[in-house]
């Protein structure tokens, strides 16, 4: 697909598809039309691609950190270990999110049961929350 139609497809901006290009984060192939200026032509992998940018930023990644994730796992693609490896990084960084979010949550669940209760005795404190 060309890349109004694949911008179109991973719910973006052409402008960010030449941006994620330009960083290194997408790689289309270049097709043998357009001249001087070939058309750059995606496919399934791309958009799945696209897809794990947006999810990886979502959860903070850096556009630098996500670079250096795909550029690892596209480095170990043909390695089952190495591409294992990757996963279980990845899965690793998530779950201590996922702590910090669930700690985050249950400070502000009691802090939302305390203002709804009036206020009585002292707040909770974020300290006494893993964060």
């Amino acid at each position: 697909m060309l890349i109004s139609e694949f911008a179109r497809a991973a719910g973006m901006s052409v402008d960010t598809v030449r941006f994620y290009i330009d960083k290194g984060l997408l790689k289309p192939t270049r097709s043998a039309k357009g001249g001087s200026r070939p058309y750059q032509m995606f496919n399934h992998t791309d958009l799945t691609t696209a897809r794990m940018i947006r999810l990886q930023q979502s959860l903070g990644y850096s556009l630098a950190e996500i670079a250096a994730l795909n550029k690892e796992y596209r480095s170990g693609a043909s390695s089952t270990a190495r591409t294992a490896a990757v996963l279980r990084k990845q899965i690793a960084r998530l779950d201590d999110k996922k702590q910090s979010i669930d700690a985050a949550l249950a400070f502000l669940r009691a802090k939302l049961q305390w203002v709804e209760d009036g206020k009585p005795n002292d707040a909770p404190h974020l300290e006494d929350y893993y964060c």
